[in-house]
């Protein structure tokens, strides 16, 4: 099944595609966040320069092309500022299941920027894409990463020991 890329209105955001090119560019907007203290605590993904960066756009489309992950920049819906990123990573769209990804500018964080667009996506997720079941994994001592699982309405599934600390599995059943 090929998914088409689209933007959604998620009320205060609106969800649209990462992007470097003439008209918007949102490396500076990516290599900040993950340059952030806080981000490279919890992110796996590295971006260390804007060419970095804007390979982190590439492989966004090509995950996307790929039907790998749907994943979109949430902005500003007056100005399209990038305030962060929300996606549905290692889709199975033949079993119906994903894993939900997101992490926000810093300083657009406390604001519901995530928790809002990653709404937005599993609702996508939902109806588009006939997904059944979403997991959300955080860390140990991630409380923000928490309290967007909570207010997105995943529930507690099993936890997981690894070799970098414990990985909270949360699950959303999508109707």
């Amino acid at each position: 099944m090929r998914v088409e890329p689209v933007e959604i209105n998620a009320g205060s955001y609106y969800l649209r595609h990462l992007r470097a090119d003439d008209r918007v560019d949102d490396r500076p907007a990516i290599l900040a966040a993950f340059s952030d203290p806080v981000s490279l605590r919890w992110l796996s993904h590295r971006v260390d320069t804007l060419r970095d960066a804007g390979d982190y756009v590439a492989l966004r489309a090509r995950e996307w092309a790929e039907d790998r992950r749907c994943s979109w920049a949430v902005a500003n819906q007056n100005t399209g500022e990038l305030l962060g990123e929300v996606g549905l990573k290692d889709l199975d769209l033949a079993v119906g299941t994903a894993e939900a990804a997101c992490w926000t500018v810093p300083e657009h964080r406390g604001r519901g920027v995530v928790s809002e667009g990653l709404a937005a996506a599993l609702r996508f997720g939902g109806g588009a894409l006939g997904l059944r079941r979403v997991e959300y994994h955080f860390e140990d001592g991630n409380t923000a990463s928490r309290r967007v699982a909570e207010k997105c309405g995943f529930g507690f599934d099993r936890t997981i020991d690894r070799k970098s600390g414990r990985v909270h599995v949360w699950t959303l059943r999508l109707p």
